[in-house]
């Protein structure tokens, strides 16, 4: 357990990356404005790297699936989406959006080797102690030719900086939600799905500045929840030093 200096959450004090504050925050999941806004965009950003399922019931394997953010942009690619979290106020909320969910670690999945079409590690890593375990296991368990997407924070200044001392303190971010020893240098990780068998390329994305500033003085007006509300997309950008997104097929 990270044994920095604990910080407030809406109900009680816990350290950060605490996994207990998912439970605090369950009822944030699925409002589009909420504590977990991000994520939605995120999830969109990564389903559009997964391609249509190549066979009926093609498996999607969501690791860190939380509430089962990622299952509305996979509707129709014809994918059975298996989700896995640790957290089971989350993961019921998952089922109730048409995810079969596993409450297991991302660093032991009780899964066969070589059974996923698709494995998805969405701002999963990042909060991982033993980060290359986890990708140990999302490697194991694409088959030959399976497409593992992630996304994650860099292990820079610069992200501790954006995603930390100041992402944190805006009202849509929970405090404590980070622990930045535990971000996930870019190069480390390509380094290691190679040595997976799985060639990663990566990109850096961010989310939009214009819908991003809308949408945050929608929110502080009180209008965020208005049913014609846009959402900020999550665009590419030139640097990795912050957020970044991975695509890469497991060979042989």
């Amino acid at each position: 357990m990270p044994d920095a200096s604990p910080v407030s959450t809406p109900y009680r004090v816990l350290p950060p990356n605490d996994p207990r504050q998912y439970d605090d925050l369950a009822g944030e999941w699925w409002r589009p404005d909420g504590a977990f806004a991000m994520l939605h965009w995120l999830a969109r950003a990564r389903a559009a790297l997964v391609p249509a399922a190549a066979k009926p019931d093609d498996l999607l394997v969501d690791l860190g699936c939380g509430a089962g953010l990622l299952a509305p942009h996979l509707a129709g690619k014809g994918y059975r989406h298996v989700g896995v979290d640790l957290t089971r106020s989350a993961l019921d909320q998952a089922a109730a959006h048409g995810v079969t969910v596993i409450q297991a670690d991302a660093t032991a999945v009780p899964l066969a080797d070589g059974c996923a079409a698709v494995v998805s590690a969405g701002e999963l890593l990042e909060h991982v102690p033993l980060w290359r375990r986890a990708v140990a296991e999302a490697c194991r368990l694409l088959r030959p030719g399976g497409l593992l997407v992630l996304d994650t924070l860099n292990d820079t200044l610069l992200a501790r900086l954006v995603a930390v001392e100041l992402g944190e303190r805006l009202p849509t971010v929970p405090r404590g939600i980070h622990d930045p020893r535990l971000f996930v240098d870019a190069r480390e990780l390509v380094a290691e799905c190679a040595r997976r068998g799985v060639p990663l390329a990566v990109r850096g994305v961010r989310p939009e500045l214009g819908g991003t500033l809308t949408w945050l003085l929608r929110r502080m007006r009180g209008g965020a929840d208005r049913p014609d509300r846009t959402e900020p997309r999550i665009v590419p950008t030139r640097s990795t030093a912050v957020l970044y997104q991975g695509w890469g097929r497991r060979g042989g």
